[in-house]
This record gives structure tokens, sequence and C-alpha cells, in this order.
């Protein structure tokens, strides 16, 4: 039992790796205000705990590599701004080339959930 608790959580993972930035991207896009890190983790938590079969969380400390590297990548763009309560926070705002790669992005999940679920169904093959 332990060996398909190891396989299962390998595929999460494998299978979180690209819906973590598709998430972020989603979550930026239909915003007004640019919003920092634990922001962005307390929207990703409230949409778990509304789909109570959603599955595992996306954890914290996944997010800020993540943000990091779509920033670097021209996706997002950031600004720090000190906190009264704490350390200054970096606040992330999805680019105009973040919002057209999201759309392209967004057209592929769907693609790939559609082919997943036809063939999970057994419409395939």
């Amino acid at each position: 039992m332990a060996e398909h608790e190891a396989v299962l959580r390998k595929f999460q993972k494998e299978l979180n790796s690209g819906i973590v930035s598709l998430v972020l991207l989603a979550i930026l896009e239909r915003t007004t205000e640019p919003l920092y890190g634990y922001q962005i983790a307390k929207r990703i938590e409230a949409a778990l705990h509304a789909d109570a079969d959603a599955g595992t969380p996306i954890k914290q400390g996944t997010l800020y590599p993540v943000l990091r590297s779509m920033e670097v990548n021209g996706l997002l763009t950031s600004v720090v701004e000190p906190s009264v309560s704490g350390p200054p926070r970096k606040y992330y705002s999805i680019t105009e080339s973040g919002r057209e790669v999201y759309s392209l992005w967004l057209q592929a999940w769907t693609r790939t959930r559609d082919f997943v679920d036809s063939t999970l169904e057994g419409n395939v093959g």
C-alpha cells in the first residue's frame, strides 16, 4: 500500500507542476489589483475548500518559486511595498504577455482536459 501512495504522490507532483502556473495566471488575470503571495495562497485555499473533491492543495511554498520564474519570463511584474505588520510585501500583477500566454494555456488545458475526460469515460480507443 505504501508503494501505491508513493506512486500517487509522484503522479500528483507531476500533474501539479504545470497546473500551478495556470492557476496563478488565472487568479492574477481575474483581479483588478496586484496581489502578494499570501493573498494568492488564500484565494487558492478558498477555491479548494469550495470544492471538497479538489484533491491535493497547492502548497504555499510552491507558489513563490513559480511566481519568481513567471516574473523572469515576463508573464508577471511586481512591486515591493512596505508593510505595517511585517517585512515588505511583493505585489504581483499579470503583464500583457502574461494575459496572452494565459489565453493559450487555457485553450491547451481545455483540450487536454476534454481529451482525458473522454478517454477516462471510454470514448477513445
